[in-house]
């Protein structure tokens, strides 16, 4: 399987990797320097001019395309398996994220605060893909995804494994300023408007809302995640 890979920064990070290129398209007079890596490597690369780039690619490319090995993700037990509890890793558990824009902030904002990996759901999440490598500005390449058949039965995996699980809801009576972070810690983030799952929301062993003082009382799903991420590295670094 493969994906189209688009966006300047985004191939540049794939490059850095060992992905598997298959190909390369490049509109003429740009993106020298991937040109020549792609050449330099025995790779396909394309050289289209500004019409037939156009055509044959929508939205905004920046003038370069990659064609390459599909996303790898992971399974939970290898994953927790390669994790030292001792160093407290961090993860991130998305319950209801079916925006594409979303979930490549999450991930770009992820990468950013140290996040050990990102929990999906196989079912009712988006799908990774080129928009939400590009909207992650590459931080896909190093960020482990794992997806998971049921989220509440990770909770309980994650829960005996040491972690603490903490869910995210409007009407906590916790801030999210009060999260314990010496410990292995799951966050889970919902959607916007819908927030967490009930079922997800009684499986966690605790809840934390963002205090807010506005009119509005909901926040994008990838601010809320960025708030709540940079607030527990913040944490973490002042240990």
């Amino acid at each position: 399987m493969s994906i189209d890979i688009y966006g300047r920064n985004t191939c540049l990070e794939i490059l850095k990797t060992d992905r598997r290129v298959y190909s390369g398209y490049i509109m003429e007079n740009t993106n020298q320097d991937i040109e020549h890596h792609l050449k330099r490597h025995n790779i396909t690369c394309v050289i289209l001019s500004k019409h037939q780039f156009k055509k044959k690619f929508l939205g905004n490319h920046q003038g370069v395309v990659l064609e390459v090995e599909d996303f790898k993700t992971y399974d939970l037990k290898s994953f927790l398996s390669s994790l030292d509890l001792k160093k407290n890793p961090f993860l991130l558990m998305l319950d209801q994220i079916t925006d594409v824009h979303n979930l490549g902030a999450i991930i770009r904002s992820s990468e950013a605060g140290g996040v050990d990996g990102i929990i999906i759901p196989k079912n009712r999440s988006a799908k990774l893909s080129g928009t939400v490598a590009k909207t992650s500005s590459g931080a896909i390449e190093h960020v482990k995804i794992i997806e998971v058949t049921n989220l509440t039965n990770t909770l309980k995996t994650l829960k005996s494994s040491g972690f603490w699980t903490v869910g995210t809801d409007l009407s906590a009576e916790k801030s999210y300023q009060e999260i314990f972070v010496d410990t292995p810690l799951c966050l889970v983030i919902g959607s916007e408007g819908k927030g967490i799952s009930r079922i997800v929301k009684e499986n966690v062993d605790y809840n934390v809302k963002i205090d807010m003082v506005g009119k509005i009382n909901s926040l994008n799903a990838s601010v809320s995640a960025g708030i709540l991420i940079f607030d527990i590295l913040r944490k973490k670094l002042s240990k």
